[in-house]
């Protein structure tokens, strides 16, 4: 093929000290990277493969540059089929992709198929950097890993649990779950108890983490009806916030529960870690672990927590190093924010092509009879909840009556808040400000109790941390609300009473995790102040000095705020262009809000996230259906997004 390189006029234009530009490149690769279609680290990486394989056709090191653009975007492959309609220009820049020279798709497979460096469909046993599975072009470690993925799946949803003491256990269902209503948290324990696979799906406030206590209750109930020990239990999260929330809330729940005192007590002593420490985490190392395949976990039952936000190669080390006789229980919300990393798996696992939960009648596929998803919310409902379904459902014009429906517990105020002057923000302004009064009145007084329950009153949420829309900007606009309507207010000192913290890293020896919040309270004394945060319901009061790594949070980003809860929030929408702009960070941030929620954001902004619902590119739902049509639905832009027909 004849290098295509860039016109005068377009060289020209070029910055050649940006470093966005590819400047050894030439060809295609150069025009797709001067279009802002591929970064210069895509660039280099395909010249490097195709250096090492002695490959210099051009199509095929376009196709490399993809297949290593998808990972950094998040997607596990890149589908070449109708590729030059579903791409995304990083950036705020303007092309006419329509206008560049992308390959035929046929005369693409052509040249993969031909090269060195492509290994050909799921059952070519040699090691080449890429794999060609009909369209979609992996990188060989991706491609590697779904495949283990599914694989273990199978393998862990094919068996069930031998020797259960069946009467312990229909004794146990009928003592914990005494409400009809909770038929399908009942079928989940259940499940958990009789299967070494366990997926429970389901929305916020549908009673996740309640059965996860009750699970626990059930298995340490059938050691003893055995006469077997308590079960090596793990409890885990993604992140150390969300370990540390699932630890406290199996012990809340563990306090009310119907069992006997010896239960009780070892419920209360289980403890929850980070997926990295459970698995054995290397410094400097992030894609293995101490525990592996050949040095298992001791553990007899592994339950997971907040699987959305596990990537496809943290799922794939996690279920290498589970033993295979141990119970394995994934707990999630597919519909949240997904893994900042390549892969959704638990969207994958639970999507509208798995199947049945267990009991109903009609086909299943093979992991089915493992998924259970639950339906019915506790923690809030009205409007709040009828928008939630409604942006679950992908139904813009629902979303939108909703909004209008002038209810007092969803108000939506239909403005583009970066040409709208903050003080004309009316209910925004006043809900902001009612609640740093009340945190304001409570640090001032040095009731530390009293200021960590104001703290989770209220949130103000924003897609993005930088720019108009972002917390950098809307903190500003807070800081400047509160000093203007209480006295004394002072937000220009580094540890100011009333300050909201925001923890952003991991810290064992403080037990702080990345995401937790705290507050800076006036000592009794008059004299200085501390820092307070919460933990396990016992105020954990500290110098502010000792903390290292905090932000002020009064405003956050919804995917900090994932997995966390508030009476009210205010989410502050981008601009319809926005790339992060998601069905998913909708719907994250609508069931964030418990009570009340206000949404400042205009009509095309609340239907651009409706429309754009993340679909990231992958096999793996295909390979765990054994549907050779699943998974390859409507097609997807390489930002993650669902383009309709």
């Amino acid at each position: 093929m004849t290098p295509t390189e860039p016109t005068a006029g377009e060289v020209a234009e070029l910055d050649r000290f940006d470093v966005r530009t590819a400047r050894s490149a030439g060809g295609l690769l150069r025009v797709f990277n001067d279009a802002g279609v591929l970064s210069a680290a895509d660039v280099h990486v395909a010249l490097r493969l195709g250096h090492l394989g002695a490959e210099d056709d051009e199509s095929m090191l376009l196709a490399a540059a993809f297949a290593v653009r998808g990972p950094r975007l998040g997607h596990v492959c890149t589908d070449l089929a109708g590729i030059g309609d579903t791409v995304v220009v990083e950036g705020d820049v303007t092309v006419d992709l329509a206008a560049l020279p992308w390959p035929a798709t046929d005369d693409w497979m052509r040249s993969l198929m031909a090269s060195t460096l492509v290994a050909q469909g799921d059952d070519d046993p040699e090691t080449r950097p890429l794999r060609l599975v009909e369209t979609r072009l992996y990188l060989d470690r991706y491609w590697r890993e779904e495949r283990q993925v599914a694989t273990d799946l199978l393998a862990r949803a094919s068996k069930v649990v031998d020797g259960i003491d069946e009467e312990a256990l229909a004794a146990g269902l009928s003592r914990l779950f005494p409400d009809p209503g909770d038929d399908l948290q009942r079928r989940a324990a259940e499940t958990a108890v009789l299967r070494h696979l366990t997926v429970v799906a389901g929305g916020p406030g549908t009673g996740k983490t309640t059965t996860i206590a009750r699970i626990l209750a059930l298995l340490h109930e059938q050691a003893a009806a055995q006469g077997m020990p308590p079960p090596l239990v793990a409890l885990a999260a993604p992140t150390g916030k969300a370990a540390a929330r699932l630890e406290e809330a199996v012990h809340l729940e563990a306090a009310a529960l119907d069992v006997d005192e010896e239960v009780r007590r070892r419920l209360l002593a289980a403890s929850a870690s980070t997926l990295h420490r459970l698995l054995g985490w290397k410094p400097g190392n992030r894609l293995r672990f101490r525990h592996d395949r050949s040095n298992r976990l001791p553990h007899e039952v592994v339950i997971v927590d907040e699987t959305s936000m596990v990537s496809l190669s943290l799922m794939a080390r996690l279920l290498e190093s589970v033993r295979p006789s141990a119970r394995l229980v994934l707990v999630g919300d597919p519909e949240q924010l997904v893994s900042v990393e390549a892969g959704a798996v638990l969207g994958d696992i639970v999507h509208p092509d798995a199947g049945i939960t267990p009991g109903s009648s009609g086909p299943t596929t093979a992991i089915a009879e493992s998924i259970v998803v639950l339906r019915r919310i506790h923690r809030f409902g009205g409007p709040i909840a009828e928008l939630a379904a409604a942006v679950q459902q992908g139904d813009a014009d629902a979303v939108v009556e909703v909004l209008r429906s002038h209810h007092d517990d969803v108000i939506w105020l239909p403005v583009d808040v970066a040409d709208t002057a903050p003080g004309d923000l009316e209910s925004l302004q006043a809900a902001v400000v009612a609640a740093g009064s009340t945190l304001t009145a409570a640090t001032r007084a040095g009731d530390g109790r009293a200021a960590l329950h104001a703290l989770g009153a209220f949130r103000l949420l924003c897609a993005h941390r930088r720019g108009p829309y972002g917390v950098a900007t809307w903190t500003a606009h807070v800081e400047s609300w509160l000093g203007a309507a209480i006295e004394g207010f002072a937000a220009g000192g580094v540890w100011y009473v009333g300050r909201p913290l925001l923890f952003t890293e991991n810290d064992y020896g403080l037990r702080l995790y990345n995401g937790d919040t705290g507050v800076v309270v006036a000592n009794g004394n008059g004299a200085g102040v501390r820092a307070i945060f919460e933990r396990r319901g016992e105020l954990l009061e500290l110098s502010p000095h000792r903390l290292t790594a905090v932000d002020t949070v009064h405003a956050m980003t919804v995917h900090k705020a994932q997995g966390s809860q508030f009476d009210e929030v205010a989410l502050v929408l981008p601009d319809p262009s926005s790339s992060i702009l998601t069905r998913e960070l909708l719907y994250t941030a609508v069931t964030r809000a418990r009570r009340r929620l206000i949404v400042a954001g205009t009509e095309e902004s609340v239907r651009e996230a409706i429309g754009r619902p993340i679909a990231r590119a992958s096999g793996l739902r295909q390979l765990l259906s054994l549907d050779p049509a699943a998974g390859r639905s409507r097609p997807v832009d390489d930002a993650g997004r669902t383009i309709e027909p």
